[in-house]
């Protein structure tokens, strides 16, 4: 397998060729099993790829959208991912898409994994997971040197998530 490297002059060009590729693989999931997931990040990012996706011609309603980590805080607070979307994706044509958020009314992350997970696991396969990588190298929550990161990475745990409570970020 090789791997392929893109160069972007700068983050807008990058957000343009990202749309354009995501949005050919959820029409593409569409017409061949009438629906598509999207897997999303937040942070500051990706704002400006979530804000163009949302403007884009896609019948949006056969599109469900998700997260790919969340904070365990409520869908309104400032450091919700949650909220991001919302904001950010969801709107303009891309109204019309299902979200599935990922916090629940489990008091904390830990206690709300396993009902987490198992939402995860009902959508089936995803079409296309975007993950962005932190100051310190975390992606998807998976934080670098948190006790929970080996069951994080354990592939054959059956959760479809994991509650992780980084050494150092804020939550």
């Amino acid at each position: 397998m090789s791997i392929e490297r893109f160069n972007f002059a700068d983050a807008q060009q990058l957000d343009v060729a990202l749309v354009a590729g995501v949005v050919a693989l959820l029409q593409a999931d569409i017409e061949q099993h009438g629906r598509a997931i999207l897997v999303v990040s937040g942070g500051r990012t990706p704002t400006g790829f979530l804000q163009l996706l949302s403007r884009q011609t896609l019948d949006w309603r056969r599109v469900t959208v998700t997260l790919a980590d969340e904070r365990w805080v409520d869908a309104e607070h400032a450091d919700s991912n949650e909220k991001l979307i919302r904001q950010n994706l969801l709107l303009n044509n891309a109204d019309a898409a299902t979200f599935i958020g990922l916090k629940n009314s489990a008091a904390t992350a830990t206690l709300g994994q396993a009902m987490a997970s198992q939402t995860l696991a009902r959508l089936g396969r995803f079409t296309v997971v975007i993950l962005g990588m932190g100051e310190d190298g975390h992606t998807a929550s998976l934080f670098p040197g948190s006790a929970d990161l080996p069951s994080g990475l354990n592939m054959e745990s059956g959760l479809a998530c994991i509650a992780i409570t980084p050494e150092h970020a804020a939550y």
